[in-house]
């Protein structure tokens, strides 16, 4: 079992490098086009620096996978971590969000309660795809 925890852990890492790397060029691209010229080395690092919470979201819960893999938790606590810290990720966006779009109660329960069933929505299609 710890190898296919480490094979998920692997998985859900490059999942979101890919990701990642497809909202720089996407966000480089439209720049580009956007000025009519080719992005400066400062320009492109400065999309990098946004896009980068894609990749700090995936360290948390891959962090939990590998160590469980590596024998640090049994691996139905690793997997109840990793995707334990994944739902307080997607809830604390959410309130962030709403916070900075200054929404009301029931519109911030909305918000979090929308964040979550896009990002679980997500999880699980992607783990219904690797199977």
């Amino acid at each position: 079992m710890e190898h296919q925890l480490s094979r998920l852990g692997a998985l859900a890492a490059v999942s979101a490098a890919v990701l990642w790397i497809a909202h720089v060029y996407s966000r480089g691209l439209g720049e580009s086009i956007t000025l009519g010229r080719r992005l400066t080395l400062k320009e492109l690092l400065m999309i990098v620096r946004r896009e980068r919470s894609i990749m700090l979201a995936a360290v948390p819960p891959v962090a939990f996978v590998e160590l469980g893999a590596a024998g640090v938790f049994s691996n139905s606590t690793a997997l109840a971590l990793a995707f334990g810290i994944g739902v307080v990720t997607l809830a604390a966006q959410g309130v962030r969000y709403a916070r900075v779009e200054c929404l009301s109660r029931s519109a911030t329960i909305l918000t979090v309660g929308l964040n979550l069933l896009l990002g679980l929505t997500l999880v699980a299609v992607e783990a219904l795809l690797a199977h």
